[in-house]
This record gives C-alpha cells, sequence and structure tokens, in this order.
C-alpha cells in the first residue's frame, strides 16, 4: 500500500493547525495516522525573540523521521512537499505551468485581392 506524507488538518475555522502526518494513502484525511512527524501553523505571527517586528508561519518538523519515511518510500502530497523543501529535506520543485521557451511570431505574407 502506499505510503504519504501529508497535512492532516486540525485547529478550528478560520484558524487552521496541520500536523504533517505519514500515512496510507487510501485513508480518509483525518483518520489516524501512521506517524505525527511535525506541525505546520499557516498563520503568521510575530516572533517573540525578534523586535523587528517580522511575521512568520510556524513549521515544526523532525527531520530525521521525515528523511526516514522518504528513505523507505513515503511519496510527499506537493504541500508536503512545499513545506519539505523549506526546511531543506528535499530539493525545490516547481509547481504550476512550465515556462516555455520563447515562442517566435509566425511569418505571414498578406495576398492582396482586387
Amino acid at each position: 500500500m502506499v505510503v504519504k506524507i501529508r497535512l492532516a488538518r486540525f485547529g478550528r475555522r478560520n484558524a487552521p493547525f496541520y500536523n504533517i502526518v505519514v500515512a496510507h494513502a487510501r485513508t480518509a484525511r483525518n483518520s489516524r495516522p501512521l506517524e505525527v512527524i511535525g506541525t505546520y501553523d499557516p498563520i503568521p505571527k510575530a516572533d517573540p525573540y525578534d523586535d523587528s517586528g517580522t511575521l512568520h508561519k510556524d513549521i515544526q518538523l523532525d527531520p530525521f523521521r521525515a528523511r526516514y519515511w522518504i528513505g523507505v518510500g513515503a511519496q510527499p502530497t506537493d504541500t508536503a512537499w512545499r513545506l519539505l523543501s523549506m526546511v531543506g529535506i528535499v530539493p525545490k520543485k516547481e509547481f504550476g505551468a512550465k515556462k516555455t521557451q520563447g515562442v517566435k511570431p509566425l511569418k505571414t505574407t498578406f495576398a492582396q485581392v482586387r
């Protein structure tokens, strides 16, 4: 059975909080996972130790367990891949439409009709 690294949503309405979990691919989103390897808080908060006032989103992850699960074949979802790449566990990957090489305009000739 395929094992995925994905997010399980917790928290309340308009205040999401996610657990980064390892679970079988066919189980429900919030069902009991094989292992919880971290948390992600997408609501920007000020750092209490930094007086500059910059906001950040909190990602807490056990890198050893994440590397273990990727090593044994767990497949991260796109969102989990983005979070794992922020921490430095997997390489960054571009999502969305591919950038095309410069499109050359077609040469057209117009014929005059009398």
